[in-house]
């Protein structure tokens, strides 16, 4: 395979970037790339010409530019994310038998992109763009889980950012804090009628290049059927290690 040395060089420095919370100084680039200051110059001039980053010479600092903006703009529009699940989704419906969910966080709830249900499986709440409380669902929690506690309590400040579907789930900060622990340690999120009546859901999420969760892969199964939480969590983690892997990211 070919190798490029300045459009690997490029790609990096696009990376970096995109990984910071802000424009930074060249001396920043070069120490995080672990690059001569006279390459990174030269990069991003070029870069800079194309629209690809963008100089605030008051600040002595570089951000991205429209240039990559647009290039993200365009991967949404592609619906990477959607068209690289489905047949995922497809797959675990057909072979357990279970109602396969891809959710990503929208706030506090998980939002549903899609669903593939098999053809005797009962009739659920959930459907696409149906919204719920992540902290209920096990999408919303196996995404809660992995990320950094100071974001959940961010989304969950106190008692009153609680609601509850059922009477089951946590209600409070404490409660939430130490369910998530459990779940992190074991890679994986359930939840038993806390959405809905007579029926149970196992979920695993999916990450990016930075190990963020992005989305969650979930199963719903009736209680009545006599399954191995488990094993249709395992079916779940390979589901959404292989989504991983096609979005280019990474597991923490």
């Amino acid at each position: 395979m070919s190798h490029v040395p300045a459009a690997t060089r490029a790609l990096r420095l696009l990376r970096f970037l995109a990984a910071q919370p802000g424009p930074v100084s060249a001396t920043t680039l070069a120490r995080g790339l672990d690059m001569p200051r006279s390459s990174v110059y030269q990069l991003l001039e070029a870069m800079a010409q194309e629209g690809f980053v963008t100089h605030f010479p008051e600040e002595a600092r570089w951000g991205l530019g429209v240039a990559a903006f647009e290039i993200g703009s365009a991967y949404l529009r592609h619906g990477p994310l959607e068209r690289l699940a489905r047949p995922l989704l497809v797959r675990l419906a057909e072979q357990t038998g279970a109602t396969a969910h891809l959710g990503v966080l929208h706030g506090s709830d998980t939002l549903y992109l899609l669903k593939e249900q098999p053809a005797e499986a009962p009739t659920l709440i959930t459907a696409v763009g149906v919204r719920l409380p992540a902290h209920l669902t096990a999408s919303g929690r196996a995404m809660l889980a992995r990320l950094p506690r100071t974001q959940v309590r961010a989304l969950y400040p106190g008692p009153g950012s609680f609601v509850t579907r059922t009477g089951r789930g946590p209600a409070g900060p404490r409660e939430l804090r130490e369910v998530l622990d459990i779940e992190r340690r074991q890679g994986w999120s359930s939840e038993e009628e806390q959405v809905a009546e007579n029926f149970i859901s196992v979920a695993a999420a999916a990450f990016d290049h930075n190990a963020t969760p992005v989305a969650a892969i979930s199963l719903t199964v009736p209680r009545a059927r006599p399954v191995t939480l488990p094993a249709l969590a395992a079916r779940a983690r390979d589901a959404a290690a292989e989504l991983t892997r096609r979005l280019g990211g990474r597991s923490p």
